[in-house]
């Protein structure tokens, strides 16, 4: 995995904090880097912007008990998607 890809989600999601202020909280949160990973490994079986969505979506939820709609996730989705494609 590129870690040039990885620091460039870690920064889209970093900037979108879906978990506002509890961000500050987690101590081992370093700018959302192992959900970075995660959601870029799960993308190598996504073919479309919609699966993207859900894989950032589920990823999230999962790690830290969020309530994230698909609604919530499609634009961030949409740019880690778009990275992703031009990372391969």
């Amino acid at each position: 995995m590129d870690e040039r890809t990885i620091e460039k989600v870690k920064k889209i999601l970093t900037q979108w904090n879906p978990l506002g202020e509890r961000a500050s909280f987690i101590e081992d949160l370093n700018e959302y880097q192992t959900e970075a990973i995660d959601i870029l490994f799960h993308l190598n079986f996504s073919k479309s912007h919609s699966e993207a969505t859900n894989v950032v979506q589920t990823v999230l939820n999962q790690a830290f008990d969020l309530e994230l709609t698909r609604e919530d996730c499609q634009a961030e989705a949409y740019k880690i998607w778009k990275l992703f494609l031009k990372s391969d």
